[in-house]
């Protein structure tokens, strides 16, 4: 049988893909080391696991809303007015089935043959394919490491056209860790808003930044700007809940009941014990995010002074938690690109990564260091020795 034609283009995300295989090899009892996954090695705080084990005694076994449950609305209506001083309605929320589903239905609510979306690179993996899933193009500006890998307004006003739909930020960034400030997320605003385009602002690490940097969302820099942006965010990496798959989505009240409707149409409801969880998540105690927060920023600290031993460029990451080191210097003699870089590392050095290609800006690697102090010396020592061999 042959296949849909839009699904040629699209490749496998190359970050899960890198995992699996990192996964299989352990199982097949070989010694990885993984840098490859992102997802906080911590365990889902207690009270958010008591809270999914009450709502399944309760009885909470059967369907919600397609779109969340009003308890979960609510706890969301609730963290973006603590948080961000923004108002909602429950008709504004939409819950999902982790934070990738809520870009995918939002794509698919609002895009179409076409239409373009300006991604800027490096990019999280998954941007580009969910795009073009929808039918639509992604256009990609590149950035680099002078402007901190942060699209200026001239950048975005060049690639802007009649056929722009939406404009993708992520700050802080996966891959880089990069953030941009409240002046820069303006000044992109005014750039963008210039047309009738609207801003995805995907602010799943809004929570883990370093070194005094303060997270802002463009939706709350003024209030007109909130009608004209989306935010998609989840309890994946604040509260080390991957595996629970909830996501949520806030923004114009046309846009957030054709994703509901999407939503209806494909998943129908997020789990609903995970629901419950969720809004314990939010409504709960902030201390063990701020826990995580402090072991992330130390686990950044010494993945940078390791790194500092080899022969790479690289700039402190600022969020999230990800480094994303220049490897051209070892590349252009026997490794060609960073895909044949991370395929000789984990041939060799049994570390995970994932090379830059994947994010759109060649010559780099990504480096999870969500993960044990031990487990970053040992790779990092392990990446020293395997490097030294292509000398």
């Amino acid at each position: 049988m042959e296949l849909a034609a839009r699904l040629k283009p699209i490749k496998p995300s190359a970050t899960l893909a890198i995992s699996a295989k990192a996964k299989e090899m352990k199982a097949q009892g070989i010694d990885v080391v993984s840098l490859s996954a992102g997802e906080p090695d911590f365990p889902t705080p207690e009270h958010i696991c008591e809270a999914a084990i009450k709502a399944i005694r309760d009885g909470h076994h059967g369907y919600t809303a397609a779109d969340g449950m009003p308890e979960l609305k609510e706890a969301v209506i609730r963290k973006y007015r603590r948080d961000s001083g923004l108002d909602y309605t429950p008709a504004q929320v939409v819950a999902t089935c982790g934070g990738k589903h809520a870009i995918y239905s939002l794509a698919q609510a609002t895009l179409g043959p076409g239409d373009e979306v300006i991604i800027p690179a490096p990019y999280w993996v998954s941007y580009p394919p969910i795009v073009m899933l929808a039918g639509a193009t992604p256009v990609i500006v590149q950035t680099d490491r002078g402007s901190g890998f942060k699209m200026s307004p001239d950048q975005l006003r060049e690639a802007l056209s009649d056929r722009t739909k939406a404009i993708i930020i992520n700050s802080p960034s996966n891959p880089t860790g990069g953030i941009y400030t409240k002046e820069e997320l303006a000044a992109l605003a005014e750039a963008a808003f210039e047309r009738d385009v609207l801003i995805w602002t995907d602010d799943i690490y809004e929570k883990l930044v370093f070194e005094g940097q303060q997270f802002h969302t463009v939706a709350a820099l003024k209030p007109e700007y909130k009608d004209r942006v989306v935010i998609l965010n989840g309890v994946a990496k604040t509260y080390a809940m991957t595996g629970w798959r909830i996501g949520f989505l806030t923004g114009p009240e046309n846009v957030a009941r054709a994703v509901a409707k999407i939503q209806s149409q494909s998943t129908s409801n997020p789990c609903t014990p995970a629901q419950f969880a969720a809004v314990a998540a939010l409504d709960g105690t902030q201390e063990p995010v701020e826990e995580m927060r402090r072991a992330f920023d130390r686990r950044r600290l010494l993945i940078m002074e390791l790194l500092g031993k080899l022969n790479v460029t690289v700039d402190p990451p600022l969020g999230a938690f990800y480094v994303f080191p220049d490897f051209s210097a070892y590349l252009g003699g026997r490794i060609k690109d960073s895909a044949g870089l991370c395929a000789y590392l984990l041939d060799q050095a049994k570390v995970a990564s994932v090379p830059g290609v994947a994010f759109g800006s060649e010559g780099y690697v990504r480096f999870s260091y969500a993960t044990s102090d031990e487990n970053i010396e040992e790779a990092v020592a392990r990446l020293e020795k395997s490097l030294a061999n292509l000398g």
